[in-house]
Order: structure tokens, then C-alpha cells, then sequence
């Protein structure tokens, strides 16, 4: 199946974005990426998954050539990511390395100054810090997705209900989302994300607020979405044991000062 292709044209730089978000030194795959390759399985896996794809190794998401700045600080340079069906990819690294930009970029919510991404499927997307709105409840905001994702009301309560209880999330509950626990309220996000039958999950820092019984149950979701011929991006500061992923990207850092971005530009 060809790739959809959405080309990023080259933009000139975007304004400065709030200080959570300026990372302290660019990222630079060709020196500072190192990846660690798991040998997938060898049968090929099956997809019971509403849209998902039979076929193991078909690329879902690929991101070329990506570079970003905001104002005069270079947070991605010329970094690639790629990810198929049926694979999660972890990217790992200290705070600012621009980990959570480079997720924005291939969900479709920034735009990168150079490269572009390509896509095959809809893309569910996690954010590190949940999305959600303090006085709605959890059925409320999967009302309130519905029409986005061209689901009914009632299909999307219906399914959402579904994904909340895979995570152990009380289905009956009706409290406004400002008045649920951290892990609850990420549970709530992973469901929306995973709402409409997402073909590539990009997931930042999912698991923050979980127990450990909820830690170790989110990685036993990742093998199922991967089963179920998903490809999945995951963006953590902890991976315990990398046997859980199919790669690993990792930021090495580098004790260099940032370049004059504006000069090398003119």
C-alpha cells in the first residue's frame, strides 16, 4: 500500500514558543542517535484491529529530514523517524533534548522548518501532559470527540467505555476530570487517543501518574496494539527493560554550545 503523502513545505521560523518547550541543545541524529535493534518476530503478526493492516513491516509513519527552531534555538536537526505496523519504537533521552517536539511534529501539530512526514492511517496522539478539560467528564469529552471522528455519540461513549475499562478506568464514573487522579486522567487520554481506531499511536510519556500494576499492564497493551498491526511511538524518560520495544532511539548527550542558528541560516 503506497504511503499518503503529506509534504511539510519549508516555513520560515516560527515565533518562541513557552519556555517548557525550547530545548537546551539541538538534536542530531547523524552523531547523536544511536539505535538498538530487537529482531522481530518471526511469524508475521495478524491484525484484528478495525483498519489495521495484515501485513507486518508496512510503514505506517516516516518522518525525513525534520529540523525545527524556535526563535533562535535549534531544537531538532535533520532528524528521521520511521515506524511500521506492528512495531513500537521507544525514544528516550533527558528533558529539552526535543523529544516531545519532534511527537508534535508528526502529529500534525507544529509544523517543522525543514523535511516532512508521511503518514498511512489516522494518527493517535498522547500528549505528555493530558488534554483534557477540567469540567467535563470522561463521557463527555468522548461525546465531545465523536463528530471529529466521524463516530455517533453513542458509538463513541460505547467504545470509549471499552478502551477506559482495558485500562481498569471505572466506566461509571461521572466526576468532572479536574477532580481525577493523574493516573485517571491519563488513562482518559490514552482512550481518546486510541478512539476511532488509531493506525500509528505517537504516545508522550503516556504512563506518568500510573502505579506499577498499571505500568506493567500499559506494556501489555503495547504488545497487543502491536498484534494488532499498530505502530506505536513511545517517548519516556524510564524504560526498565528494552526487550519491551522493537528499537530504541536514544539522545546522547553532548557537551557542545548550541550554534548560532541565525547565522548559519544567512
Amino acid at each position: 500500500m503506497a504511503l499518503r503523502e503529506n509534504v511539510v513545505p519549508t516555513l520560515p521560523p516560527s515565533h518562541p514558543p513557552r519556555a517548557a518547550e525550547v530545548a537546551r541543545q539541538p538534536w542530531r541524529p547523524s552523531r547523536a542517535l544511536g539505535a538498538l535493534t530487537i529482531p522481530p518476530p518471526a511469524k508475521p503478526l495478524r491484525a484484528d484491529h478495525a483498519g489495521a493492516s495484515t501485513q507486518e513491516g508496512l510503514p505506517r509513519l516516516e518522518a525525513s529530514g525534520i529540523s525545527k527552531w524556535f526563535g533562535r534555538r535549534l531544537v531538532l536537526d535533520d532528524v528521521s523517524l520511521s515506524v511500521s505496523a506492528g512495531e513500537a519504537v521507544a525514544i528516550t533521552g533527558e528533558n529539552g533534548a526535543g523529544k516531545s517536539t519532534l511527537l508534535r511534529v508528526c502529529a500534525g501539530l507544529i509544523h517543522p522548518d525543514r523535511g516532512r512526514v508521511s503518514v498511512s492511517g489516522r494518527v493517535g496522539f498522547c500528549p505528555q501532559q493530558p488534554g483534557l478539560f477540567d469540567l467535563l467528564s470522561a463521557d463527555e469529552h468522548l461525546a465531545l470527540f465523536a463528530p471529529a471522528l466521524g463516530l455517533s455519540r453513542e458509538r463513541a461513549i460505547r467504545d470509549g467505555h471499552a478502551l477506559l475499562a482495558e485500562f481498569a478506568f471505572p466506566t461509571a464514573e461521572r466526576t468532572q476530570c479536574r477532580h481525577l487522579s493523574g493516573g485517571a486522567r491519563q488513562k482518559v487520554n490514552l482512550a481518546l487517543a486510541l478512539l476511532g481506531g488509531a493506525n500509528v499511536l505517537l504516545l508522550d510519556e503516556p504512563y506518568q501518574g500510573f502505579d506499577h500494576g498499571s505500568y506493567e499492564s500499559f506494556w501489555e497493551h503495547v504488545a497487543r496494539w502491536k498484534a494488532n498491526g499498530l505502530g506505536v511511538v513511545i517517548v519516556t524518560h524510564l524504560l526498565a527493560d528494552s526487550a519491551l520495544v522493537d528499537r530504541v532511539v536514544d539522545r546522547v548527550v553532548e557537551m557542545t554550545i548550541p550554534r548560532d542558528v541565525e547565522g548559519e541560516r544567512s
